[in-house]
């Protein structure tokens, strides 16, 4: 048991508080997380970063990381000076532990419980903790993800409910008060184009479109107009038919004028 502080009996609990203007972005070098470091950057005057190796199969991610950070920085001057430090943090431990389309060289398939072996257990929540043990060393306040059950997977750690209540519990588990923000929560991948030419113009879209990574298979051969990949694995799938939706959508606005 820790001591209590001096004139504080069981009643009394004495939050932290943390800046309100600062965020920590969950950054894995993909098109939904390139797009939430962008709203970040537009909404928080000081933005961190923090991404995770877990064995993951598409280790490209990785690698074209560093490169869109830095590309990111050249958006503007403004985001250059927003945009801080970055964190890296091994969680190999995840690979070691599930048996996944993700971490494993296996087909993708459905499993009989109506969930893709591209899900992993626990990794959402295992990010989202570690990432809020991160920010409260840093003394940052959001944390932002890009969480979405809008599109295909199902997956349950993306839910919005999913996200409530581990707000709710990291706040009552390190006495904060962390606010968890999903700014793709609600959007299909036509619209996270949009969103991302909104933050960041034609530049913006031209980096997630060349520079992002998203193939599930590790892909990163040929450039297609909606980026790189194999084309055929469901991450794939649901970005080229959304960009394909965008470009269309854009077309048909610039033809009316």
């Amino acid at each position: 048991m820790f001591p209590r502080a001096l004139g504080q009996n069981k009643t009394e609990k004495k939050e932290i508080m943390l800046a309100t203007d600062s965020a920590l972005v969950l950054f894995s070098g993909g098109q939904d997380s390139t797009t939430c470091l962008a709203w970040a950057l537009k909404h928080y005057s000081r933005v961190e970063t923090i991404g995770f190796d877990y064995g993951q199969r598409h280790a490209i991610e990785l690698t074209v990381r560093p490169g869109v950070l830095e590309q990111m920085r050249q958006q503007s001057p403004e985001w250059d000076s927003r945009l801080g430090q970055d964190h890296m943090i091994d969680l190999s431990l995840i690979s070691a532990i599930s048996d996944t389309a993700m971490t494993q060289n296996v087909e993708i398939v459905m499993q009989e419980n109506g969930l893709p072996n591209t899900f992993v257990p626990g990794r959402n929540l295992l990010f989202m903790t570690v990432a809020a043990t991160v920010a409260y060393r840093r003394g940052l306040t959001v944390l932002v993800g890009g969480m979405c059950e809008t599109d295909f997977s199902g997956y349950p750690d993306c839910r919005d409910d999913t996200m409530k209540a581990l707000q709710v519990a990291l706040n009552l588990g390190m006495n904060t008060r962390l606010k968890l923000e999903t700014p793709l929560m609600w959007l299909d991948k036509a619209q996270s184009w949009d969103l991302a030419e909104d933050l960041g113009g034609q530049p913006l879209v031209d980096l997630i479109r060349s520079g992002t990574h998203t193939c599930y298979l590790g892909e990163r051969g040929e450039l297609h107009d909606w980026g790189y990949g194999c084309g055929t694995c469901p991450a794939c799938a649901l970005r080229a038919n959304g960009y394909q939706q965008y470009a269309a959508r854009k077309a048909a606005k610039q033809a009316v004028k």
